[in-house]
């Protein structure tokens, strides 16, 4: 069986994501951050477990609820740790998000946060529609049956 690529350099991950929300589609978007607020990252001063993601007014993709703690060591300019952030995708996957958003009931939220291989941050975020109750006890059972069988093997 294959099971899913841990990053080396995988800063944080929402680990609700998979048994909240049924995922149809991933995709890997690049974040616009200040100076202080990557560096925050980078000492892994991040949570995404409150964020998702949307189409403002002018149809720019942002992130919201993503908090990233004030780096200690920024001097005097003041940061909000709690603001939206731009998130960076190119048009055809702006436009398959976008057509996904319209059916009724689809949210984008973000899945894992990152460092790649040049060193920018980027988000993994996914597609998916919210799990009924009985869906996440059906998701625990499969993982469940999937652990026994992976122990026997």
């Amino acid at each position: 069986m294959s099971k899913k690529k841990q990053r080396a350099n995988s800063i944080t991950k929402n680990k609700k994501a998979y048994y909240e929300y049924a995922i149809e589609d991933v995709f890997e978007a690049g974040i616009s951050l200040t100076g202080p607020e990557i560096k925050s990252i980078r000492d892994k001063k991040v949570s995404i477990s409150e964020a998702y993601c949307f189409f403002n007014e002018q149809g720019i993709f942002m992130i919201k609820g993503m908090r990233i703690a004030e780096f200690k060591n920024a001097g005097y300019a003041p940061q909000n740790p709690d603001r939206e952030k731009l998130l960076l995708l190119n048009k055809t996957e702006l436009k398959k998000i976008r057509n996904k958003l319209r059916d009724q009931g689809n949210t984008v939220i973000p899945i894992e946060v990152f460092i790649n291989d040049k060193g920018y941050a980027k988000v993994e975020i996914g597609i998916g529609r919210g799990k009924k109750m009985h869906d996440k006890r059906d998701s625990l059972k499969d993982k469940d049956v999937q652990r026994e069988i992976d122990k026997y093997v």
